[in-house]
């Protein structure tokens, strides 16, 4: 069992940064993919961008590649998500997740995070 949680959601103006990070609860934080995904009002759930246990494999959706980086310090059992280059359309709740192997698809992940909002005004 993994327990999640965001924070460093907020609102900000378009071109600014924002940095979210993911706690994790548990001893065995490097042994799981970790994502961060994304859910607009009134749209689907969406990949942003998933990293592997060890943090050397990762995968990006083509509307942040660029402009969002991810990391993962497993000795603290958290992930951050650096967000530069914010756009209006990157507004949404963004919630972090962990898996029992690396996948872009949302349904493979089997702990979710509560979300933190992410707005950016133009």
């Amino acid at each position: 069992q993994v327990h999640l949680v965001e924070s460093g959601g907020g609102l900000v103006q378009a071109g600014g940064s924002l940095r979210l990070s993911c706690a994790a609860s548990g001893r065995t934080f490097s042994s799981y993919a970790m994502g961060w995904f994304r859910q607009a009002p009134g749209k689907e759930r969406e990949l942003v961008v998933v990293v592997s246990g060890s943090g050397g494999r990762t995968y990006y959706a083509d509307s942040v590649k660029g402009r969002f980086t991810i990391s993962r310090d497993n000795a603290k059992n958290t992930m951050y998500l650096q967000m530069n280059s914010l756009k209006p359309e990157d507004t949404a709740v963004y919630y972090c997740a962990a898996g029992f192997a690396w996948s872009t698809y949302s349904r493979d992940y089997a702990y979710w995070g509560q979300g933190t909002q992410v707005t950016v005004s133009s």
